[in-house]
């Protein structure tokens, strides 16, 4: 069964890899944890990919965040992005040390919004407030996707999340501080419409630093 499984894995069709990842899930075997993980770090479908983080949490968390851990310093982006992933679904706070600044922060944006939502989801009692201070720091980062992805992870801090959004609305940079003022509105009201509450914060704080520019100097 497990020979077939992990050749059913590398087949071309994807819906081969779709069925094998599934059968991986509803019979966990712990023998299948590293060939799961390095198939995430591989796989072209996304379909395929969500599967098999599906596959990984079926099994124990001690046999899959050691391993998922030690993907977080690939120099493949998906292999950290889709570890990350499945390091939020598995929601196991021993991972949180292996969440470093330097995920948080990644130059992939898709490796940085998985750090996101997994310190959010492994962050230790007390560490919240921390954790939103460095959130923060990419406030006003990439489109709206992006930008909507952070203020998720932000809002799910909840009360941890307002003094850093306090101080970010008050940034120099009107692109940080629209950022800040869209997620306390997401933070305040969750139904929001986040794209229509950035693009009218964003137009405010426009107008606040085009007011600034052209005022006397003093």
């Amino acid at each position: 069964m497990i020979e077939t499984i992990t050749a059913a894995l590398h087949a071309p069709d994807p819906s081969m890899r779709l069925r094998a990842a599934l059968a991986a899930g509803t019979d966990p075997d712990p023998r299948l944890v590293d060939e799961l993980i390095a198939r995430c770090g591989v796989d072209p479908d996304f379909f395929v990919r969500d599967m098999l983080t599906w596959a990984l949490t079926r099994l124990p968390a001690q046999v899959t965040v050691p391993r998922l851990v030690g993907e977080l310093g690939s120099e493949s982006p998906q292999a950290r992005a889709q570890a990350l992933h499945t390091l939020s679904k598995v929601g196991d706070r021993s991972a949180w040390p292996a969440i470093t600044g330097d995920l948080l922060h990644d130059d992939d944006a898709e490796v940085a919004r998985a750090a996101w939502r997994a310190a959010v989801a492994v962050v230790p009692a007390g560490r919240e407030t921390a954790l939103a201070a460095e959130l923060a720091g990419e406030l006003g980062r990439g489109g709206i996707d992006v930008q909507h992805s952070l203020s998720r992870a932000l809002a799910e801090l909840g009360e941890a999340t307002r003094d850093a959004l306090t101080k970010a609305r008050r940034h120099r940079n009107p692109r940080v501080r629209a950022h800040a003022e869209a997620t306390a509105r997401l933070l305040d009201d969750p139904d929001s419409d986040f794209g229509y509450e950035l693009e009218l914060a964003a137009k405010i704080a426009n107008t606040g630093a085009a007011v600034q520019d052209s005022s006397p100097p003093c």
